[in-house]
């Protein structure tokens, strides 16, 4: 009799483990439907089932012996069982809803994905950094942007014909001007990267302007690039914290200040920034060994050119590492031949800039303050170049670049508001970084008999901003700054102009007959800008 009870009771077992096993296939494959609760009580019942059969195998296997019988139709050989057979069900192996992350990673473990390059921390404080973060244009295949900056300036030397000379920000005095209006964003899909950032206003016509490149060969590139600030493409590796590759046209950052007041703590920064690149047309490489590390190679046409001012491309290099969330520390190299038509003069440039957050309390009302210091230095020197770094003379001058700049920057109630003190300073012989005034339509390319930029010319300058901040949104910026800007030579524009009567005269930059522009040693200005970035 306990034979054939066995077989029955056996057989009846194995079919309900069989059948449970099908029934927990079929959980598994539904736990995410809307019944979810009712199979996990069923789950509860069969377990409870087959525990209560588990016990009744138990004593009667302990009686007697388990038949080879076992093994019918109805039973592989290969589910026969042993002596003492013990059928748990492994509930941990189920995948349910009270915790389906940890059961998928414990089923599929996989490497970490490297972080995100300075994500450890916010740097929205940074000048040169946009504060967004968010986008409300952001999608999973391109990231929308638009950029609005429209500035009124009050000069208190009134020029007659409205215009602005010695910066590469302010251009037109007692008017409203739309200084950057951009469109645009960045591509991403399967590690294939872009952007795409166009320039309309007043930046259109002054970048180009600084760039004496287009003089040297045909096509009129600056008329090709004139409504781009940024188009690139590339391709992300991933490979340590990530490479970046990229060709087109991208952001220098030489001098730390960003080519978007926007992103800056001021609106005219000053000369170390105002006079160094704004952008590089050419390739670079961008390498995260770590989180905190960005390693920058540079392979560009030249120094803020849509061309090549010689035979030789220029090269550079970029160090940007961030150990904290404090303490931000950047270094650019240079070198090329940039001075057009003169070949053998090259040219050696080093930026190097700190920014420190020393106090960050968001429950008082002062919640946060930040400083910044920028040195710069260079010099252009070189066989047959007519000039040298150091210990010139009337045959051969020296010719170099010293500059510093610093900044104290407080935020007040919940960022809402802030206040920027900074300045800085340059000396700059043979002014091969001074910008040009546009003299009677004068550009890099023609330059002007009215200020010259021949080998040993002195030019040294110093300024000083305060800078009133009102951010009432993340994506929004009103405005208000003082500058004080002062040089050793008449240089910034003065009540007459500097344009002649009834508008320029001649080709760019020629000497009009009886007429003299009004330089001055100094300026005063207020500026009131909104700048918006979506």
């Amino acid at each position: 009799m306990f034979p054939s009870v066995l077989s029955r009771r056996a057989a009846s077992f194995i079919a309900l483990s069989f059948l449970l096993s099908i029934s927990r296939t079929a959980m598994c494959q539904s736990l995410q439907s809307d019944r979810e609760q009712e199979l996990a009580d069923r789950v509860g019942r069969l377990e409870k089932r087959l525990t209560q059969m588990q016990a009744m195998l138990d004593q009667l296997t302990d009686k007697c012996p388990t038949p080879s019988s076992l093994s019918t139709e109805l039973i592989p050989a290969s589910l026969s069982l042993p002596a003492k057979t013990s059928v748990r069900l492994d509930l941990a192996a189920v995948e349910t809803p009270a915790n389906p992350p940890q059961a998928t990673q414990a089923a599929n473990p996989s490497k970490p994905e490297p972080a995100e390059p300075f994500s450890f921390a916010d740097f929205t404080w940074l000048t040169g950094n946009p504060r967004t973060t968010e986008s409300p244009l952001e999608t999973k295949i391109f990231t929308g942007e638009l950029r609005v900056d429209t500035a009124y300036v009050y000069d208190f030397h009134h020029p007659a014909d409205h215009s602005i000379g010695g910066s590469s920000e302010i251009f037109r005095s007692g008017e409203v001007q739309l200084t950057q209006f951009g469109v645009g964003g960045d591509f991403h899909w399967n590690n294939v990267r872009g952007r795409l950032m166009t320039q309309f206003g007043m930046y259109s016509e002054t970048t180009p302007r600084n760039d004496a490149s287009p003089a040297r060969g045909q096509w009129d590139l600056d008329t090709a690039y004139r409504y781009v600030s940024e188009a690139y493409g590339g391709y992300h590796f991933n490979k340590l914290n990530g490479i970046n590759v990229d060709a087109g046209i991208f952001m220098s950052y030489v001098g730390l200040f960003s080519y978007y007041q926007f992103d800056n703590w001021a609106y005219q920064p000053s000369y170390v920034s105002s006079n160094t690149p704004w952008f590089f047309n050419g390739v670079r490489v961008q390498i995260f060994p770590t989180e905190k590390l960005k390693i920058e190679p540079w392979f560009v046409n030249g120094w803020q050119s849509y061309g090549t001012f010689n035979k030789a491309p220029g090269f550079g290099l970029q160090v940007l590492y961030r150990p904290n969330g404090w303490l931000s520390v950047l270094g650019n190299q240079y070198t090329g031949t940039d001075t057009l038509g003169i070949a053998g003069r090259r040219r050696i440039h080093t930026d190097d800039s700190v920014q420190i957050k020393y106090y960050d309390n968001p429950a008082r009302f002062l919640d946060k303050a930040a400083m910044t210091i920028t040195i710069d230095a260079g010099c252009e020197f070189g066989t047959r170049s007519g000039v040298s770094c150091t210990g010139g003379n009337a045959a051969k001058p020296s010719q170099y670049f010293l500059g510093f700049m610093s900044y104290q920057r407080f935020w007040f109630h919940k960022d809402v508001y802030a206040v920027t003190f900074g300045g800085g300073a340059i000396n700059n012989p043979g002014r091969y970084l001074v910008l040009l005034p546009p003299i009677n339509g004068a550009t890099a390319i023609t330059g002007s008999p009215y200020f010259t930029e021949n080998p040993g010319d002195a030019f040294k300058a110093w300024d000083a901003s305060v800078t009133f901040d009102w951010m009432p949104k993340q994506f929004m910026t009103w405005r208000f700054e003082y500058n004080h800007r002062a040089s050793n030579v008449p240089y910034f524009t003065g009540p007459g102009g500097i344009t002649p009567p009834g508008g320029n005269n001649g080709s760019p930059g020629a000497t009009v007959p009886g007429w003299t522009p009004d330089l001055k040693k100094w300026e005063n200005r207020v500026t009131f800008a909104i700048l918006v970035k979506l």
